[in-house]
């Protein structure tokens, strides 16, 4: 297992659950990847969940409140991880980013902020307290890939490559033009562009490791979940399918090749 202590800036350090039903998303996750629930009692906040697997957090979800959160569908948030929360969010406007909530203290767990990109993709930052974010990544259950789905991909670019020093490479195969994030080097996630006819805003979508694609995929559509891509090849690469879970929020699943 993929243990992870620490995250470097610039890494994807947080996966993070809205729903509208939080008791049914911790029945199918934890059916689905083997998660357990971690609920924290979060007072007039509500219950915060975190999922853990083999007793390393994984991921964690929370119920969208109607009065304060109204029109917002349920939906997975990547996080990324900065040393200064304040000083990234002054950067993602310079750069033509939207600050949707200025950097504020997660108790003593850490500092975040909720931003948006320039063609419309909400992202979250992280500066870590004493929550690092997740304690495994790359394993069967686990956080793998977040993929940016952008209605433009020459601004996504020059954003993400800015503010979190990633590097973007570009190829094409398949009929398809896919740009690849890099961190120091290292495959971290990808970009590719919305289609003309997609109704969907941009948005990041995150990815998560099982052995077998076509038994996971099939396993969370006997649970309810909807598949919007089914089991499809990533030539020389692996295998993924793109789904929602019954109370529709979007996540992927990736198995290596």
């Amino acid at each position: 297992m993929s243990i992870v202590t620490s995250h470097e800036p610039g890494a994807f350090c947080w996966v993070e659950l809205a729903t509208n039903d939080q008791n049914a998303t911790k029945r199918f996750y934890g059916e689905l990847f083997g998660w357990t629930a971690n609920d924290q009692d979060m007072g007039p906040e509500g219950v915060y969940t975190i999922f853990q697997l083999k007793e390393n957090d994984a991921a964690a979800a929370y119920t969208l409140h109607p009065e304060r959160q109204a029109g917002i569908p349920p939906h997975w948030m990547i996080y990324i991880s900065t040393r200064d929360a304040d000083t990234t969010v002054k950067q993602s406007v310079e750069l033509g980013g939207e600050v949707i909530l200025p950097a504020f203290d997660v108790y003593d767990l850490g500092r975040m902020a909720v931003l948006k990109d320039p063609a419309g993709a909400f992202h979250n930052i992280w500066q870590p307290g004493k929550n690092t974010g997740m304690g495994v990544n790359n394993e069967d259950g686990a956080f793998c890939w977040g993929q940016l789905n952008t209605s433009d991909t020459a601004k996504a670019e020059a954003y993400y490559t800015a503010l979190f020093g990633w590097g973007a490479q570009t190829g094409t195969g398949g009929g398809m033009t896919y740009t690849e994030w890099q961190q120091n080097g290292t495959p971290i996630g990808g970009m590719m562009a919305l289609p003309d006819s997609a109704m969907a805003p941009s948005h990041w979508l995150a990815y998560f490791s099982v052995a077998n694609c076509d038994n996971s995929a099939a396993k969370a559509q006997s649970l309810g979940a909807t598949i919007y891509v089914p089991p499809s090849d990533i030539p020389g690469t692996g295998r993924f399918s793109v789904l929602a879970d019954p109370q529709g929020a979007v996540f992927a699943l990736y198995q290596q090749s």
